[in-house]
């Protein structure tokens, strides 16, 4: 036998002998060792403590980052927007796994969380800086956004004043403002009551499971 052949056959017969743990295990079918794929969605919707709940818990949704778009002034801060000098929208980013959840489904969530119809703010707060948006940050999405927005107005029988306009740079908001709801349940519910917003909402949905 050949020198480097014998060295070849040693060499298989103590891979084998090693046991199966020696052997790295193959991949399973359609598992691919990367991170699941990620997509963008960015809304405004009034108080931005009050968008993410909604989106929190639908499953397929990874983060939620409330923060300010749309606007002139880099790296604004709350009282900046809030006084409504910088154009910026109180707005929610949302980063979600799009084989787990469609942009159609998270379209369908936030339609349900805003007054479409209130063109000078959102419940009872007034300002451009509360109004509702819609930033798309593709062409499929400015698609969807748009048929959406035109099946909400059929329904409601009135014009939608939502805009659907491109994403622009998003800056997060205060670390305090983020999840505000889990932090400060009491003051975060007293505020969505007396703001009416679930009011509002069922009196121009109907009934439904809005947080």
């Amino acid at each position: 036998m050949h020198l480097n052949t014998r060295f070849a056959v040693v060499a298989v017969i103590a891979l084998f002998a090693a046991g199966p743990g020696f052997m790295a295990p193959p991949f399973a079918a359609g598992q691919s060792g990367s991170n699941p794929p990620r997509a963008t969605a960015t809304f405004a919707g009034g108080c931005f403590w009050c968008m993410e709940p909604p989106f929190d818990e639908l499953d397929g949704v990874l983060s939620t980052t409330s923060g300010y778009i749309g606007g002139r002034t880099p790296n604004p801060t709350y009282e900046q927007v809030s006084g409504g000098g910088t154009g910026h929208f109180e707005a929610l980013e949302i980063t979600y796994d799009p084989s787990k959840i469609t942009y159609e489904k998270l379209l369908d969530v936030f339609w349900r969380n805003v007054d479409a119809v209130d063109g000078g703010g959102q419940f009872c707060d007034r300002g451009t800086q509360y109004l509702s948006a819609i930033f798309y940050h593709s062409e499929e999405q400015q698609r969807e956004a748009e048929a959406s927005k035109q099946q909400v107005a059929t329904r409601l029988g009135k014009t939608v004043a939502t805009a659907v306009v491109k994403a622009a740079p998003f800056y997060r908001a205060e670390e305090y403002h983020q999840d505000y709801y889990k932090k400060n349940p009491v003051r975060y519910k007293f505020y969505k009551w007396n703001c009416g917003r679930a009011q509002r909402l069922e009196a121009l949905w109907g009934k439904a499971p809005v947080k």
